[in-house]
């Protein structure tokens, strides 16, 4: 089935008419038949047909309720048709350091008020809700933070308090980073986050910063380097792999985007999270890549407001 094999192609039907769309998302988002929204049936629904009927409309069996593939998903409602919509999840699946919202509303003929809020809707489909389990059976994980942007309600001063702050972990064994947005980089915000996020059988390495003092109390071990004396690696004592991942987020944040307000700042670390935990390097090529964000696209809604 051609809806199955996500032809990088941009000229595929998937991506230029709206039925072969649907048809594709139904085959990634239903490989063992409809999915009532409403009840949770599987296989169990009549498609609906008749002129007075809206294309892709499903009834349930067991409760009598209509749906589509997009109902319950980050895509329902919208008035873009969903051929746009692969289109824009698989051109942000495969840009590397992202694509900005001009060049999608350029490409699609869609006003840019559309593509912001379309791709927003997609870094919410890309979003893991998951805590994580780094360094369990003893793994090593790096931990350390980056500064982006300007908070506007702070003064402007030397240092990085006036900064956005965000805070990244990675997972050496199953090469995975969890990144997200903190308020501080105080010892009573990051503990509970690391805590819920590492395993406490794990090897933990950071910078000499003095937020990540007293984690041997937290972990199986804890070392780390010390930047200001120009150290940055000590056999397995670096963190290396998450400076690594911070050059691929600051390259597309500045280059790509250029301008992050705080609110939406979490939506942007998770676009980049997700394509770095879904990379060649970890068997994900583009096509798997965008069948996880249609599959992620569920029970998930985003409003304009």
């Amino acid at each position: 089935m051609e809806s199955e094999t996500f032809i990088h192609d941009v000229t595929n039907p998937i991506y230029t008419d709206p039925q072969k769309a649907r048809e594709h998302m139904e085959a990634v988002r239903w490989p063992e038949g409809p999915v009532c929204p409403h009840c949770g049936s599987i296989g169990n629904a009549t498609k609906l047909k008749g002129k007075s009927t809206r294309p892709g409309v499903y009834k349930c069996k067991d409760c009598k309720s209509p749906f589509t593939v997009t109902v319950g998903t980050v895509f329902e409602r919208s008035k873009v048709p969903l051929n746009k919509w692969i289109l824009a999840t698989h051109l942000m699946a495969s840009s590397k350091k992202g694509m900005s919202a001009h060049q999608l509303h350029r490409m699609l003929g869609i006003t840019y008020k559309t593509a912001w809020f379309m791709f927003h809707r997609i870094r919410e489909a890309m979003r893991n809700e998951e805590p994580g389990s780094f360094g369990a059976g003893g793994g090593g994980v790096e931990v350390d933070e980056t500064f982006i942007g300007h908070d506007k309600t702070k003064v402007k001063r030397r240092g990085y308090d006036h900064k956005y702050k965000i805070l990244t972990l990675i997972d050496r064994e199953s090469k995975q980073a969890r990144s997200m947005v903190v308020d501080d980089l105080k010892q009573e915000t990051l503990l509970p986050i690391l805590r819920e996020n590492i395993a406490s059988e794990a090897a933990v390495y950071t910078d000499e910063a003095t937020h990540y003092r007293n984690l041997k109390r937290e972990f199986a071990s804890h070392d780390h380097v010390a930047h200001t004396k120009g150290e940055y690696g000590r056999g397995e004592v670096h963190t290396n792999t998450a400076e690594g991942y911070f050059s691929i987020f600051k390259r597309g944040m500045k280059g790509v985007y250029q301008h992050c307000g705080q609110q939406h700042l979490h939506r942007y670390a998770a676009e980049f999270e997700f394509r770095y935990n879904n990379r060649i390097a970890n068997g994900v090529d583009d096509k798997a890549r965008a069948a996880k964000i249609l599959k992620g696209a569920a029970g998930k809604r985003m409003m304009y407001e």
